[in-house]
């Protein structure tokens, strides 16, 4: 299999597994309810996050924060998608390759959420779910969709001692932040290059 088969190949896998997840928690799960996947520690929660990822909101940037963040998106998703085609072409490590593309992956998925969302779907309330394709129109205008959120994993719940030097007595969770695959993709494939740049520079100067 070609490189660019491979690296399309991924993009898709982690791409589709990304939208049918969003697509089945938004139109069976109301808004803040949680599934249980492993006692006490992993949870399906869904919540909707008009920011970055992880939960991050750009608030100071008031209503016009989510027009810039999809345009941001938009941007960082071409330079990546470019720079992803040159590594291809210049027949770069095959690690290189396909960290680049799962972080594309991830990208676009979530653009697709910022993009489409709003018009494809009714909102999500606490009490009701949403609608795919509802009769009187979406919650949002387009670009303006929230990016669904799902995956909790509360790994140690406990609480800080009382001779602790602060927040003393207050509970302590770790992992808090709620995030979806796309933010996944991204964070690992963000580490992954980090981790192994040396080894894909080492096979770049051998090739050279």
């Amino acid at each position: 299999m070609s490189l660019l088969k491979k690296s399309a190949l991924l993009a898709i896998l982690i791409l589709a597994a990304d939208q049918a997840l969003k697509i089945w928690v938004k139109t069976h799960i109301a808004l803040g309810e949680s599934i249980s996947l492993i006692g006490d520690r992993a949870f399906i929660h869904f919540t909707e996050n008009p920011g970055m990822a992880f939960g991050i909101e750009l608030e100071f940037l008031g209503g016009a924060g989510k027009l810039f963040l999809t345009l941001f998106r938009v941007a960082f998703i071409g330079i990546l998608v470019w720079f992803t085609w040159r590594q291809i072409h210049r027949k770069a490590p095959v690690g290189l390759v396909l960290g680049l593309s799962a972080m594309c992956a991830g990208a676009m998925g979530n653009l697709i959420d910022c993009l489409f969302y709003g018009v494809v779907f009714s909102a999500s309330t606490y009490t009701q779910v949403a609608q795919l394709f509802p009769a009187g129109g979406g919650y949002e205008a387009f670009g303006f969709g929230r990016v669904v959120d799902m995956l909790y994993f509360p790994v140690i719940q406990t609480t800080y001692p009382s001779w602790f030097p602060f927040n003393a007595g207050e509970r302590f969770v770790f992992f808090r932040p709620i995030f979806n695959l796309a933010d996944a993709a991204i964070t690992c494939s963000v580490f992954y290059l980090l981790i192994f740049q040396r080894s894909f520079l080492s096979k770049d100067e051998k090739k050279g």
